[in-house]
């Protein structure tokens, strides 16, 4: 092992590739597959509005068996919609939905892009989208991604025509604009410092016989594609690998099953060149680019030699290939075909190429130890010529021979430089509107993810031609379980503050504790801990100091927060003063196995909340759904709340509960209540209080989820502001023991509700109505009815969003639905 020892505190601003990924590596179908895609020169750009709205199974075709260029550009991160896995919701369900489009794209081929259009949640009709979203600036994304992507054929999920959510119909009208606005040099003419006008050929919608259930459908007039063709290369249909795609969305609960046969896809076009299929009359062909008949020559005396025996042997014609297309004056094509080059190179040498970190966290000043470990596993001769990192300025020469299966291993010493950003999502680093992210930088518009906290630019010399091959640093450790497990580095603040609450509601007088926990993200971290109240608010000890010796240590320290006597809202800020510099950012970390673990440095607040309350009961029993945060806001507010298993639901047990709540989605997600529902109803008519939050119609896992006739439906209030009209004045609900009144539903977030039921039995008391506007009244969104000597409530009402934003009148109904009976 050689080793290197650096220390540079010099930043040098250069902005990493988006390439700057682990290098791909092909199996020998695959490099047969891309060899052949080397003379193809056609893009598709698919558009839609969320993560998962994309036709994997369109996407997987083109990618694998037209070999084109493809790409989903979704309008949004999906962040306004539900989970199915954990409890995170807005902002880090964007997060990990992105990702999930991330793992999609590796699976089926595609690339990815995104506008800064933020899901701000259900939309009825594209003109309420567009009062949310900031119409033009979605629309500049747009032109954008067309021209940086420079698709030959467009195609959209949805109609224009305002048929469906209002976000979709809203993405296929900003891609008929961007359509016939890309190509215009007038349109955005700020984009034209970083890339050209480009005018796509053709745009398409992808229709199918969903849009028509109440009619026929005439194909006569749309273009088909059979899109589950089946690759002898990947030995897989393209709807089998469609199926694998679509699977990645796990946080919608969207599992597939691959299919197999014939799978046809229709297109119906919007505007463009006339001709008999999607890419009639696009050459797609090297002839699109002058001066390239050397380089088709060594591509097809690659593909023609190719012996997946023997990979290394497309090489040479390869690097002929590659020198061919210094000639090439396209640039664009050019960069494209030379890096699907590098890859097959990588491919057919069985390079194994890794920077390796020691850690997976760093701050300003750390040493942080990269370890390179390149493997040439073939019969070519190379060279490693030097080594350049994205944070330090001195290339590392190493001119070192790579030998046929000898792992060369060296470990290089550094210092992180100062100047250098926290690894925080760039779409969350400022703060946004509710239908818009903050983001000006241009380059940084449309990328999917952070490029990486540093890169390494590794120069290889096969044949007299050098090779430059970006790849990220990265943590890589051995799990006992999953073996080699890779993880993205980060780098964070010194010390980092979280407060254990996300909200903190106060229904009377008295003081609440709070803990404050004190990360190090160095060695050797020491300060003080203070929080920041709003006026009227105090806040006891003023401080605590803290001296932390150890990277990652933690300490705990418990403050005293007491409100005023009067209704108040604001955010108590958490700060560490650290010599003469102050933090005030926490640490969060999403870690699933179906994506890379994500590491957030959000601002170390919690929102307080005075409210007049007054509530009856104290013991709660909650059987979770798909995941939410109701236990912890119940808990602020005094109750004592229990979570439930299996085996706890039993008439005996239950009897000691004030009151039994559902989590969301409970009957979509907890098999077991396909028969313990009979014990949640006896519990009910034994004197009980049952609480059931929304599911949706689709896939419960019993249509007996109350003990009378009950059947939800699709309807919502999208619009949280949207007027409530109480309806049962006199129902305890609304009165006992905090008195209901229009007030209660200010300040509402995202939405009222949603799978409201829309036909009951006449047992049930409908409470509330509400409608978006324009439409008619919906009453399904709480339904109240006794059943034996106890209550039985379902809620459609939006609480999983409402009580972690700590909204005062959601509290003070929810209170009330607790509260019943007693």
């Amino acid at each position: 092992m050689k080793t290197h020892d650096f220390l540079s505190s010099l930043l040098i601003a250069l902005a990493i590739s988006t390439s700057a990924q682990n290098v791909k590596k092909y199996q020998p179908g695959e490099i047969r597959q891309n060899l052949e895609k080397l003379n193809v020169l056609g893009s598709v750009l698919y558009v839609a509005a969320h993560p998962d709205d994309e036709n994997t199974r369109l996407i997987a075709y083109y990618a694998n068996e037209e070999l084109m260029r493809t790409a989903y550009l979704s309008a949004t991160r999906g962040d306004g919609g539900q989970n199915l896995i954990g409890p995170e919701i807005r902002e880090e369900l964007g997060l990990i939905r992105t990702q999930e489009l991330l793992a999609a794209r590796r699976t089926d081929g595609g690339q990815q892009f995104f506008s800064r259009a933020n899901d701000f949640g259900y939309s009825k009709n594209p003109d309420e989208t567009f009062t949310i979203w900031d119409r033009e600036k979605v629309l500049a994304d747009f032109v954008w991604t067309f021209r940086k992507f420079r698709p030959d054929i467009i195609i959209t999920r949805f109609d224009s025509d305002g048929r469906s959510h209002g976000h979709h119909t809203a993405s296929a009208i900003l891609a008929r604009e961007a359509f016939k606005l890309s190509g215009d040099e007038n349109a955005y003419p700020e984009q034209l410092a970083y890339v050209e006008p480009w005018q796509p050929k053709k745009i398409f919608w992808n229709t199918g016989w969903w849009w028509f259930r109440n009619g026929e459908m005439d194909t006569t007039q749309l273009n088909k594609i059979n899109a589950g063709k089946y690759s002898p290369l990947l030995g897989e249909s393209y709807s089998e690998i469609a199926a694998r795609s679509r699977s990645m969305h796990k946080s919608q609960g969207f599992g597939s099953s691959g299919t197999r046969g014939s799978q046809i896809e229709y297109l119906k076009q919007w505007d463009g060149v006339e001709a008999g299929s999607p890419f009639g009359e696009i050459d797609t062909s090297w002839e699109r680019v002058k001066g390239s008949k050397e380089v088709v020559f060594f591509i097809n005396k690659a593909i023609e030699s190719y012996d997946e025996r023997l990979p290394w042997k497309i090489v040479a014609p390869l690097m002929g290939a590659r020198k061919a297309l210094d000639k090439v004056e396209d640039e664009f094509w050019r960069e494209i075909k030379q890096k699907e080059i590098d890859e097959l190179i990588v491919s057919a040498c069985g390079l194994y190429m890794a920077l390796k970190s020691n850690q997976s966290s760093y701050t300003i000043g750390d040493s942080i130890s990269i370890a390179m470990e390149i493997v040439n596993r073939s019969e070519m001769k190379m060279t490693l010529d030097q080594v350049k990192f994205s944070a330090w300025s001195n290339p590392i020469q190493l001119n070192t021979p790579l030998l046929n299966n000898k792992p060369f291993i060296s470990e290089m010493n550094f210092v992180v430089p100062g100047g250098m950003g926290y690894s925080h999502p760039y779409w969350l680093k400022e703060t946004g509107e509710l239908g818009m992210y903050n983001v000006n930088d241009q380059e940084l518009i449309g990328k999917p993810e952070n490029d990486p906290v540093i890169s390494g630019v590794v120069t290889l010399n096969l044949e007299g031609e050098k090779i430059e091959l970006e790849l990220p640093v990265v943590f890589k450790r051995t799990d006992p379980v999953d073996g080699e497990v890779t993880e993205p580095i980060t780098l964070g603040p010194p010390v980092m503050v979280n407060i254990s609450a996300g909200v903190l509601v106060f229904g009377d007088n008295k003081s609440k504790s709070v803990d404050v926990r004190i990360i190090a993200g160095k060695t050797n971290c020491n300060g003080a801990v203070s929080l920041n109240a709003p006026e009227g608010w105090k806040v006891s000890p003023a401080a605590y100091e803290f001296d932390l010796s150890l990277k990652g240590e933690e300490q705990i320290f418990q403050f005293e927060i007491t409100p005023p006597s009067n209704s108040s809202e604001g955010y108590v800020v958490a700060e560490a003063q650290v010599g003469n510099k102050t933090y005030a950012q926490g640490l969060s970390v999403i870690d699933y196995d179906h994506i890379p673990k994500q590491t957030l440095y959000p601002d170390a607040k919690v929102k307080v909340v005075k409210l007049d309350l007054k509530r009856e009961g104290n013991l709660i029993g909650y059987i979770e759904g798909a995941g939410d945060a109701i236990p912890e806001n119940l808990a602020q507010i005094g109750y004592e709340v229990t979570k439930l298993g299996k085996d706890d639901i039993t008439t005996a047990n239950l009897k000691k509960y004030d009151a039994v709540i559902l989590g969301i989605r409970a009957f979509n997600t907890v098999d077991w209540l396909s028969y313990k529902n009979r014990d949640l109803f006896d519990y009910v008519k034994q004197g009980g209080n049952l609480i059931i939050q929304y599911n949706t119609s689709h896939r419960l896992v019993t249509q007996e989820i109350a003990p009378y006739n009950l059947k939800l439906s699709r309807d919502r209030v999208a619009v949280e502001g949207a007027p409530v009209e109480i309806i049962a004045f006199d129902h305890p609900v609304m009165n006992t023991p905090n008195r209901i009144t229009d007030k209660d539903f200010d300040g509402w977030v995202q939405e009222r509700g949603l799978y409201f039921p829309n036909e009951w039995s006449e047992e049930f008391t409908p409470i509330l109505k509400s409608n978006d506007p324009g439409e008619s009244p919906k009453n399904g969104g709480l339904l109240v009815a006794r059943y034996g000597e106890g209550y039985y409530v379902y809620s459609g009402y939006s609480w999983f969003r409402e009580l972690p934003a700590g909204v005062p009148g959601a509290y003070r109904i929810f209170v009330n639905l607790i509260s019943l009976g007693k």
